[in-house]
């Protein structure tokens, strides 16, 4: 695989940017060797600067679940493009984006359009925050809610430990208020409740983590926290940004038969543009200023051109069928079982909808504990076996697939044979 070209682009980044990328994933430090550097992509296919062609298993992490130039999307950006960019006003498709979003989440009453996840997640946080009157939130360990300070924590010694900074620059007191949580543990819940009554105002859960691979909370844990929360007045803010519009036209809260207080959005919702969203009821939402004492803006919130980029491509996906999407998922699950098993290599594979990862390890998956054990050294070679087979998966061990909703079955033939090759190049 000829590379020369990335190669000189990244030494030409490294003088410039930071590290060479505008984020750390990019830099392929958990892989080695030089990063990759895209010129375009179309349909489930990408082609960096050297002219390499790969399936993309990426899709820009999530947000593009219809492929790359998609033709009705692409369309609808061009149109609002030829308009102008931005007019600091409010306009037709802010709100026909909002009237969207509540239909794929009936559970909400209003939407607030962000710029990203994390502006989304932050949100949240100050909004619960003065909707209960409390301070203390909760979030699990391995769960990633973009780079907000009160979230950017990492668990303790134990499960009644106060969060520790996990970046510097973070001071102390940012997290003092945040308390770690086991995933897929109801009784670390109880405990963290038991020993901080009346102080929590919500606690944030991924309804499945992304960011320690794809780990699927069991059935019973999240309706027994959906629970409990109500029971001691505490908002369950369901972080949304990599699961929505991955099982369903929805949020994978339908999938474990709850509601949210509030719903953080983000990724998928703007097709490729940068776009966040957080949602609830009336009763909450109403808090949110102008309405209300907590401020939150935005400038380019709800910009014209995220908004029409978004609404063409939750229409693409309001008429895709997501049961064959999930079958999508379950055929890319089944192809790495049977390719690692041929060549005697042990992985776990997680699954749900069309996220989908594998994990070099002997222990099933549940938590971020049982994610560490995994082989990253392995997965950095699988990696680039991956690469030399032209497929393109995240150069993490520890982050989700993205599949496309659009794979044909002779694309789904091809990524097959090429997740076999890398199998046969690492055994």
């Amino acid at each position: 695989m000829e590379l020369s070209k990335s190669k000189t682009l990244f030494e030409r980044a490294i003088k410039s940017m930071v590290g060479g990328v505008n984020s750390p994933v990019r830099a392929f430090n958990s892989v080695g060797g030089n990063p990759l550097f895209i010129e375009r992509g179309k349909g489930i296919h990408i082609y960096d600067v050297d002219g390499n062609e790969y399936i993309d298993l990426i899709g820009s992490y999530g947000p593009l679940i219809l492929g790359h130039a998609n033709p009705k999307v692409t369309s609808a950006v061009k149109a609002a493009i030829d308009k102008s960019f931005t007019y600091g006003a409010t306009t037709l498709g802010e709100i026909e984006m909002a009237e969207m979003v509540k239909e794929a989440y009936p559970q909400l009453d209003k939407v607030r359009f962000v710029n990203s996840g994390t502006e989304a997640v932050l949100s949240a946080i100050r909004l619960a925050r003065a909707y209960t009157g409390k301070n203390k939130i909760v979030k699990f360990a391995g769960c990633y809610h973009g780079h907000t300070d009160a979230l950017l924590v990492a668990a303790g010694s134990g499960l009644m430990t106060m969060g520790i900074p996990s970046s510097a620059g973070v001071p102390e007191k940012a997290v003092n208020d945040t308390l770690i949580a086991q995933y897929n543990n109801i009784e670390s819940v109880k405990s963290l409740i038991e020993n901080n009554k009346n102080e929590i105002a919500a606690i944030f859960i991924e309804p499945v983590a992304g960011n320690m691979g794809v780990v699927v909370p069991e059935m019973e844990f999240m309706k027994e926290l959906r629970k409990v929360t109500e029971e001691n007045g505490i908002l369950l803010v369901i972080d949304e940004v990599m699961t929505g519009f991955r099982m369903k036209f929805g949020g994978a809260q339908d999938h474990f038969g709850i509601a949210a207080d509030i719903t953080c959005m983000g990724k998928v919702i703007g097709g490729g543009m940068p776009v966040g969203a957080y949602g609830a009821k009336a009763a909450i939402m109403d808090r949110v200023a102008p309405l209300g004492d907590v401020y939150q803006a935005g400038t380019l919130s709800g910009s014209p051109i995220a908004m029409a980029c978004g609404l063409a491509t939750l229409k693409e996906l309001k008429n895709y069928d997501y049961e064959r999407a999930d079958q999508l998922g379950k055929q890319v699950k089944a192809a790495l079982l049977n390719a690692a098993n041929e060549n005697g290599i042990t992985i776990q594979v997680n699954q749900f909808g069309l996220m989908v990862n594998p994990f070099f390890t002997s222990v099933a998956v549940k938590d971020f504990e049982t994610a560490s054990t995994c082989d990253t050294k392995l997965f950095g070679n699988f990696f680039w076996a991956m690469a030399e087979a032209g497929l393109y998966i995240p150069p993490s061990q520890f982050e989700t697939w993205f599949l496309p909703i659009n794979i044909t079955d002779a694309e789904m033939d091809v990524l097959e044979k090429r997740i076999n090759k890398a199998f046969r190049t690492i055994a």
